[in-house]
């Protein structure tokens, strides 16, 4: 696809975002837009972010579930960058500045050294990874109703919104990550979400592993201090303004988040 109409639908998820204002899937205006169109259209957004000042603080993976991928028609999971302004440390999540906000419970990793050359191993992994932590991802999709097929979340960088890390950091040597088990409450107590890292590829790192070779046939690494949210255990409640979450992960402690 030529690089005006990139920019075009880039602009269109663009403004959809600043404005609070959500777009028709892009499938739906260009039926013959491809998975390597989508990620262009990312990309060009992430340049227009990093213009601005932004920094990238690290990536999201998303679709590693079996049953979210027959849903999508896909076979492999996807991807998105996330930037320091999306991580709310204090676990408040501004409402007014999503549009149609979910929320996920993962395993987020921290790298010390950097993943790259397309043959990244669960082992080089296990060796790149500083800590990891429980973690809350906020997805939002600037496209109408969560309307979405594969292209149109991986322009709209993979649905990214807000990110919260839980206190306990731990090394991947003291925990079985397939093994950590998550319960994931709403409002003071209802169970609204429940999984385990088995169901992220197998093993959040194989996630991780993937994401560092696919990342590669872009030409992107991922680099020493950044955050990767490896995936979600369950699936995604909405939330909305005056809700709150508190996901209790085996191992890890638990992680917690208002919306404001």
């Amino acid at each position: 696809m030529d690089e005006k109409r990139i920019a075009a639908y880039a602009e269109q998820l663009f403004n959809a975002e600043r404005n609070r204002r959500a777009i028709p899937p892009l499938t739906e205006q260009d039926p013959s837009l491809t998975i390597d169109d989508a990620y262009q259209i990312q990309l060009a957004n992430v340049r227009r972010v990093l213009d601005m000042g932004h920094t990238v603080s690290g990536k999201k993976i998303g679709l590693t579930s079996p049953g979210i991928q027959q849903q999508m028609g896909v076979n492999e999971p996807d991807y998105g960058h996330l930037f320091a302004a999306m991580d709310c440390k204090d676990g408040s999540i501004p409402a007014a500045d999503l549009l149609q906000p979910k929320i996920e419970g993962e395993i987020a990793f921290v790298l010390k050294a950097d993943l790259a050359g397309g043959r990244v191993s669960r082992e080089d992994v296990l060796a790149a990874t500083d800590y990891v932590a429980a973690a809350f991802e906020i997805v939002d999709s600037r496209v109408a109703d969560w309307k979405i097929k594969l292209v149109d979340t991986v322009s709209d960088n993979a649905s990214s919104g807000r990110y919260v890390l839980g206190a306990a950091r731990l090394k991947l040597s003291a925990v079985d990550l397939p093994a950590v088990s998550m319960k994931l409450y709403k409002n003071g107590g209802e169970l609204v979400g429940e999984g385990t890292g088995e169901a992220v590829l197998g093993d959040p790192c194989v996630s991780v592993a993937w994401l560092a070779n696919r990342l590669w046939t872009y030409g992107v690494t991922l680099k020493a201090g950044e955050v990767i949210l490896s995936g979600a255990f369950s699936a995604a409640p909405p939330a909305k303004k005056g809700d709150s979450f508190r996901a209790e992960f085996s191992s890890f402690g638990a992680v917690e988040a208002q919306f404001v």
